[in-house]
């Protein structure tokens, strides 16, 4: 058979795979288009840039597969990971991000995450993670494997880590560990300064740290920001 009917045979005989991505970064999403609409069967049917969107989108469009940035704007990874599968269970959600920490990384497998991806494997990865999720397989790099298993490890040595805040905590530690000051932890979060501040102590509290310095160097060690931002 020459091989332009192989090809054609194999568009037909693919699976058709609906794909929702949601990245607030325009040349992300181009970039995942790129690499998905070519595959044979896949169509990218809707693009979002914010957590609510996201969610409106997925409800409306109902596709087999959710890219999802862990780190929308305005609702954090968990919240929308959790109301996309409440909402579509069918719906199998791809995390994408930049973000190492394995607190997050733990939390979001828990909320229902089959797969994950940095984005800096999106060329070398993305094609593969999103057929093993339209199969309903787990997909994870070999770098987010090894990054659950030296967590396991270290949570059975010290249980004092990320993986013991919630994820609007680790947005409040990330932003305050950048220097952010409480009202502007507020604002970049929509929330009171009030609030922010009562979630600045409930992580004091709850980490058992003493002063700002050590709220700092807590966010290094577990990889929430960089260690060249405050040191």
């Amino acid at each position: 058979m020459p091989e332009a009917a192989l090809r054609e045979q194999s568009r037909k005989s693919a699976k058709s795979v609906r794909i929702l991505v949601a990245d607030d970064h325009d040349v992300v999403r181009r970039g995942v288009r790129s690499l998905l609409d070519i595959h044979p069967g896949w169509k990218v049917c809707g693009e979002v840039g914010s957590g609510q969107d996201a969610i409106a989108k997925a409800r409306e469009l109902k596709p087999n597969v959710v890219v999802l940035d862990a780190n929308l704007p305005d609702r954090s990874g968990i919240e929308v990971l959790s109301e996309i599968r409440q909402a579509l269970p069918q719906t199998e959600v791809l995390i994408l991000t930049m973000d190492p920490s394995p607190g997050l990384m733990r939390e979001l497998l828990l909320g229902g995450a089959r797969g994950y991806v940095f984005k800096s494997d999106l060329g070398s990865e993305l094609v593969a993670a999103v057929q093993a999720l339209s199969h309903h397989r787990q997909f994870f790099t070999s770098e987010v494997s090894q990054t659950i298993y030296r967590d396991y490890f270290r949570q059975r040595v010290d249980p004092r880590g990320a993986a013991g805040l919630t994820g609007r905590q680790r947005q409040v530690v990330r932003l305050l560990a950048e220097g952010k000051t409480n009202k502007e932890v507020a604002g970049a979060l929509h929330i009171s300064v009030k609030t922010a501040e009562k979630h600045r102590s409930n992580i004091m509290t709850r980490l058992k740290l003493k002063s700002f310095s050590e709220l700092v160097r807590f966010a290094v060690r577990e990889r929430m920001v960089s260690d060249g931002l405050h040191m």
